[in-house]
């Protein structure tokens, strides 16, 4: 599958993978920081989100090689590669998978291991959406309100809203499939999978995405490992604390 991105800057290159529900054009103001410091930044949107093709099919494996081709389409080696959530599984399997394409890995606020389903309220909310009656941003803020309390969390999913045609709302990420294959989201990174070049993986001080008993399992996967926090973030820790992340991944690449 041929996947969407946003290139920007010169230099060499730091592949970014967003999260379940996003974009790469999350990471926009961080991306034009690294590319200031010298960073090629490739903002992907993976299969069945953001503008990169929908497809009934879903799972890690397909996403990685979705990754893989994409390295191939833009000639690119010697890559950074970064990845948030489910874009941090993504990025695990593609480097266990082809470790010859990628030279370091950052994985943020995700751990190998397997998740319980927990975007259930999130997903009722989206499907929720009836765009026949809502014809504003506001509207469709206010009908997810009912589902998804957190004005922030709404913002992000918002972000998702285009016009498809005058007059007519849509949602650029291709939901039923999201849906319909919601089990492969939480699925943990195959045994035997192992990447041994330099890895940094960050944690947010608030969040519970990787409790300390998790590290052991890091390090088995990816022996030369560091784990770091950073204080006053949860989840969504570029966002939440953008200097001292963007600080972390600098003295780290």
């Amino acid at each position: 599958m041929k996947l969407h991105s946003n290139i920007i800057g010169e230099g060499k290159p730091l592949l970014i993978l967003h999260g379940f529900l996003g974009m790469g054009d999350n990471w926009k103001t961080l991306a034009k920081q690294f590319s200031e410091d010298g960073y090629q930044v490739h903002l992907i949107d993976q299969r069945n989100h953001g503008r990169s093709p929908h497809s009934d099919d879903f799972s890690y494996e397909l996403l990685a090689e979705d990754l893989k081709d994409y390295c191939k389409l833009h000639n690119l080696e010697s890559c950074i590669l970064l990845g948030h959530s489910m874009g941090g599984k993504t990025a695990m399997l593609a480097a266990t998978n082809a470790p010859e394409l990628f030279e370091k890995l950052i994985i943020v606020d995700i751990a190998p291991k397997s998740y319980p389903q927990h975007h259930q309220s999130i997903l009722k909310g989206l499907s929720s959406l009836d765009f026949n009656t809502i014809k504003s941003r506001g509207g469709a803020d206010k009908k997810l309100s009912e589902y998804v309390s957190e004005l922030g969390v709404r913002q992000f999913l918002l972000k998702n809203l285009y016009w498809i045609k005058k007059g007519q709302l849509a949602l650029r990420m291709n939901l039923k499939s999201l849906i319909e294959n919601i089990e492969e989201v939480g699925k943990s990174l195959p045994n035997g999978k192992t990447y041994s070049k330099p890895t940094l993986f960050i944690k947010g001080e608030r969040s519970d995405y990787i409790p300390s008993e998790d590290e052991s399992l890091i390090l088995n996967h990816f022996p030369e490992a560091k784990i770091e926090k950073i204080n006053n973030s949860g989840h969504w820790v570029h966002a939440e604390n953008p200097d001292a992340f963007y600080a972390k991944i600098m003295k780290f690449i």
